[in-house]
């Protein structure tokens, strides 16, 4: 019998330990794969958008990197691979207010490169559809590979360019981020 309470013990533990953390409901593991590496959850936050008066909480990202780091700058220079995780808690996104999102995010963060890379802007728009209150999204960035896109569990395709990435990326932790908490909360801070 005491065997048995320290297998369930340790099993209990176990599953304990493949969960990093939580946020507003959602549990994120330690790890994942991508692209033949371990990438380890360097943080996570929630997207607020401000409406009137009201903080309507939109989503929860999580942020998977090769190497942990607070710094924006070299998460988004490394040439690694690199995972950003949307978890929807908003009733419904729309696809255009996705868009628009995505969009400024580009143009704000990137300047002048968003107009190089508006051919693949437009690809990476083309996948998206309304999420609603449970969907995921799931960014993986792999060198030599792209970045694949990953939409309500189902490969959307993938995007060529390191460029792209880095663009993509910084709509998060670049100089203008959705909300300065989902991005500190995306550098573990």
């Amino acid at each position: 019998m005491r065997k048995w309470v320290l297998v369930l013990l340790a099993v209990a533990a176990l599953g304990l330990a493949a969960v990093a953390a939580e946020l507003e409901g959602v549990s994120l593991p330690n790890t994942v794969s991508a692209g033949g590496a371990t990438l380890h959850l360097n943080g996570m936050g929630v997207r607020i958008k401000k409406v009137a008066f009201i903080h309507v909480k939109v989503y929860v990202a999580g942020l998977y990197v090769a190497e942990k780091s607070t710094d924006p700058a070299k998460i988004v220079a490394a040439d690694a691979p690199k995972q950003l995780v949307m978890h929807f808690l908003y009733k419904e996104v729309g696809k255009d207010k996705l868009l628009e999102g995505w969009n400024e995010g580009f143009t704000k963060n990137s300047g002048d490169k968003a107009a190089a890379l508006k051919s693949r802007i437009d690809q990476f728009n083309g996948f998206w559809s309304d999420m609603k209150t449970g969907d995921r999204a799931v960014l993986t960035y792999v060198p030599g590979a792209g970045t694949k896109v990953e939409i309500k569990g189902k490969e959307m395709g993938v995007i060529e360019g390191k460029d792209f990435a880095d663009a993509l990326f910084s709509i998060w932790l670049g100089q203008n981020p959705p909300n300065e908490e989902l991005k500190n909360g995306l550098l573990g801070k």
